[in-house]
């Protein structure tokens, strides 16, 4: 407890501390004390609650979900972005532009760039901006999807990326998915693709999104799901996918007789490369995404808030 004067005291440090942007040595010698006296005061101020601090602003919220998400996933980054006005084509523009802010900014030391397919990434690609990067390469994940949606290809944003970059870029010239196991064997025993894929798995950096093959699933859309597999996956137990390959609510792969016939990575592959940045928008993914940082296979995290609260609010 403190007696009146000493509280006045406390209370004239604070306010010339914090009000008038005196410095300690300044108010020490006004009250001809020394500066250690005036920096614990400032301490007591503050412990007994004369000085109270709070942030004005409203990203406040947004770096708190970043903090919980790095401290429960042990991230090395997260990026949580406001959503805008519940619109999920406005979001995920956002959170794309976001992710091409971020990659520009933090890619120091990266010279290969592994990238995966979807329409998260291709608005980070169409947002990324045009810099100087000669010794970049960039390396596409897994195979193309046929003629639908050829602009979400991985190797068309590879393309895409080198090009913004003005480095070069690697074509991994095969389905995603091809007919048969045979096929595959062959297509691997081929030295342009078995390289390409090698490549993959030995990046520095790999950028990928996550899907939800039951909700606004492409994979659906281009016809690589029927409804026979959808029913199957969810007797499985999977929840999401990346790069074509399935997982369960833990992150643990989910095996199906069409992975022999995929032509990318594998989970196990993405485990092991160095750094790996996930970018996710909407809501619907939160299960998804909650899979695969359970899974463990995420360094870096961009999303949008709204799964960011739903996927803190899952995990207890």
């Amino acid at each position: 407890m403190v007696n009146w004067e000493e509280r006045r005291q406390l209370v004239k440090i604070a306010n010339l501390y914090y009000e008038d942007n005196w410095t300690q040595e300044q108010i020490a010698k006004k009250l001809t004390v020394s500066r250690p006296i005036i920096s614990k005061s400032l301490q007591k101020a503050k412990d007994l609650g004369i000085v109270e601090f709070y942030i004005n602003d409203e990203t406040v919220q947004t770096v708190s979900l970043e903090k919980r998400l790095e401290s429960e996933y042990n991230l090395k980054d997260a990026l949580v972005i406001p959503s805008v006005d519940k619109k999920p084509e406005l979001t995920l523009h956002s959170v794309g532009r976001s992710a091409a802010y971020y990659l520009s900014k933090n890619m120091k030391d990266i010279q290969s760039l592994g990238i995966s397919w979807g329409q998260t990434l291709t608005s980070l690609v169409k947002e990324y901006p045009y810099e100087l990067r000669e010794n970049m390469k960039v390396v596409p994940l897994e195979g193309g999807m046929g003629r639908k949606k050829v602009e979400i290809h991985a190797n068309q944003l590879a393309y895409e990326l080198a090009k913004k970059m003005g480095g070069e870029c690697s074509f991994l010239y095969a389905p995603a998915i091809v007919e048969s196991e045979e096929l595959m064997n062959r297509l691997r025993s081929m030295e342009d693709i078995s390289e390409i894929i090698e490549e993959g798995r030995n990046v520095d950096m790999a950028v990928i999104s996550i899907g939800n093959p039951y909700e606004h699933s492409t994979l659906k859309s281009v016809g690589y799901l029927e409804e026979e597999d959808v029913k199957e996956l969810k007797k499985l137990g999977v929840v999401g996918d990346m790069g074509f390959r399935f997982f369960d609510q833990d992150g643990k792969p989910v095996h199906l007789p069409r992975d022999k016939r995929v032509v990318g990575l594998s989970l196990d592959d993405l485990k092991q490369i160095k750094q790996v940045v996930a970018v996710v928008a909407g809501n619907y993914k939160a299960d998804s995404l909650l899979g695969m940082l359970k899974g463990n296979y995420i360094d870096v995290l961009i999303t949008d808030d709204e799964t960011a609260k739903t996927i803190i609010q899952k995990s207890g």
